[in-house]
């Protein structure tokens, strides 16, 4: 694409079907691994990437040579798949259907960076479904209540 210059920051959101806490500490960081692998196959910049338990942050500059929803497909089907074949958990994992994307201007960047990397003292104040609905209404996302990323019960 010569002569195609773009900036292009999204921070994707996407939750543990359930919402089960089921990311452990001991594989996570390969699991954050193998996304940044899809994202740079993908020719995109992975900027951060960070989550809990049951869910997932990432940040990436984004080259305009594919769809958010094709990359989130392949995010979301091949991690998953990955995730099953190393046998992490003793039953099949599945992500959440949906996701949220939200974009940002490159002066927000480095604070979002910061945001992502902190997630653990974030969430000891508010939790997912208060950060995700607050992320919805700060960038003015139409949303309908019955298909939030719901607390477990």
């Amino acid at each position: 694409m010569a002569n195609t210059y773009t900036q292009i920051h999204l921070q994707f959101i996407f939750a543990v079907k359930y919402r089960e806490t089921v990311i452990h500490s001991t594989w996570k960081d390969d699991l954050y691994k193998y996304i940044t692998g899809i994202v740079q196959n993908h020719k995109h910049k992975m900027l951060s990437i960070n989550g809990m338990p049951d869910h997932v942050h990432i940040l990436i500059g984004m080259r305009p040579t594919q769809s958010v929803s094709d990359l989130m497909q392949d995010i979301k089907g091949s991690s998953s798949k990955w995730i099953n074949e190393n046998h992490f958990l003793k039953r099949k994992f599945e992500w959440q259907e949906g996701y949220g994307a939200f974009s940002y201007s490159v002066s927000h960047v480095p604070a979002v960076i910061t945001y992502i990397k902190n997630q653990k003292e974030h969430h000891r104040k508010k939790s997912f479904t208060e950060e995700y609905v607050e992320f919805l209404q700060k960038f003015n996302v139409e949303y309908d209540e019955r298909y939030i990323l719901k607390e477990p019960v």
